[in-house]
């Protein structure tokens, strides 16, 4: 980690000399760009969550003890750093009339709760941009995750598990008519991955043969934006079943999205649905479950764990920002009953819900942020026999207090 370290240092200074030498032609060059972060939190309960509490997802159920003690109703707080990051935005020569650049973006938040600190690759791509037609390639946020319209908020969690929060290695494409856009991508897992009987991993789409594919139209002025789109995703869970023998069963399945931003001088409105199945790998509730098994060769058939979700985000920016996140996802089941066996992300809980105010003082580059972030779940067990809906639902609420100090450059 230290010689990866040292090395993206010496790579960054060595950009920048080549900038500051060649300047005079317009040629190469590099900007760079990112921030500091520093947030004090407090939980009022268990949460499931990453790095160190840092990322929350949703709270943990209640379990009760021989004194019908709630364990998991157990407050914790944290001081971290690991969001801090930096950003830089390469430009070059043409490429067939084409306007070249790249980006390269690393963190701190590490790629593991055991690699809390360590330098992470956030996004890395080539991007060739004709009058009307553009390509990326390279890692950059799922198209499902629409830059123009996302929530601000000061949790890291950036509204997840409402919105989608994935970023993938990819081949997008961008065709540009005017104020519509209309872009595909073909898209393979790295950090976010599918779940599945060797917990999350991407080996499940690499099996497939198949990328995560994705279609979206997008109408934007400026200070409207519309848009709407879908996906199409494709995993083998085994190549070899338990009993040793060779299986290409997949489970395949479809999202979709619709979304819109409206700007009102400092008024800004952002709201999303999405629906889905197996969404676990865009950081959502879902996933897919065991529907039968061959107990002669050990194949499985699935079948996907779909979800519904919105959120709608209003805030005010000026020299102080006033704002709210609410959000809304519901479990709906999967396509037929099941064994048992489930490969989700949160499959156990029925909905949830979060409201979200936050407040910040903003002057120059520096911004003093609080946010409150209320989450509740109704948390219970699958149903096998009615498609693994969730009964005896028990609803646990986590209050997150959150403070950030943060330092753009």
């Amino acid at each position: 980690m230290k010689k990866l370290l040292i090395l993206f240092s010496l790579m960054l200074c060595l950009l920048s000399d080549l900038k500051s030498q060649v300047k005079d032609d317009g040629k190469f060059g590099i900007s760079l760009s990112g921030f500091v972060k520093y947030d004090m939190f407090y939980d009022s309960r268990v949460t499931q969550s990453i790095r160190e509490g840092h990322f929350m997802i949703f709270p943990e159920k209640e379990v009760l003890n021989s004194y019908n003690e709630d364990i998991n109703a157990k407050p914790s707080f944290n001081f971290l750093s690991i969001q801090s990051r930096v950003l830089g935005k390469i430009s070059g020569p043409d490429f067939f009339d084409a306007k070249t650049s790249g980006l390269i973006e690393g963190e701190f938040f590490g790629t593991s709760d055991a690699d809390v600190n360590g330098f992470r690759l956030r996004h890395a791509y080539v991007k060739l941009d004709w009058e009307s037609f553009s390509i990326l390639a390279g890692q950059f946020w799922h198209p499902m995750f629409v830059t123009d319209c996302s929530p601000a908020t000061i949790s890291f969690n950036t509204g997840a598990p409402f919105q989608p929060f994935s970023r993938n290695p990819q081949l997008r494409f961008t065709i540009k008519a005017n104020k519509l856009n209309i872009i595909a991508a073909a898209m393979s897992q790295r950090d976010f991955q599918s779940n599945g009987p060797n917990g999350f991993s991407s080996v499940y789409l690499r099996n497939s043969l198949i990328p995560d594919l994705h279609l979206q139209f997008q109408y934007k002025e400026d200070k409207y934006l519309f848009g709407f789109g879908g996906g199409y995703k494709s995993l083998m869970p085994r190549t070899i079943t338990t009993k040793n023998i060779t299986t290409d069963i997949r489970i395949n399945s479809f999202s979709a999205l619709a979304y819109a931003k409206f700007v009102f001088n400092d008024l800004t409105l952002k709201i999303e649905g999405v629906w889905g199945q197996n969404l676990a790998d865009y950081t959502m509730l879902g996933g897919y479950a065991v529907k039968s098994f061959d107990t002669t060769t050990g194949k499985e058939e699935y079948t996907n764990l779909s979800s519904l979700s919105s959120w709608l985000e209003l805030s005010y920016i000026k020299n102080i920002e006033l704002a709210i996140f609410v959000g809304y996802i519901k479990n709906i089941g999967t396509d037929d009953n099941t064994t048992g066996i489930y490969y989700t992300r949160g499959g156990n809980i029925d909905y949830q819900f979060r409201i979200s105010p936050r407040f910040a003082i903003i002057s120059g580059k520096t911004k003093i942020a609080t946010e409150l972030e209320i989450t509740s779940a109704s948390i219970g067990i699958n149903n096998n026999n009615d498609k693994g809906k969730v009964i005896n639902g028990k609803t646990v609420t986590n209050i997150r207090g959150l403070v950030s100090f943060i330092y753009n450059f």
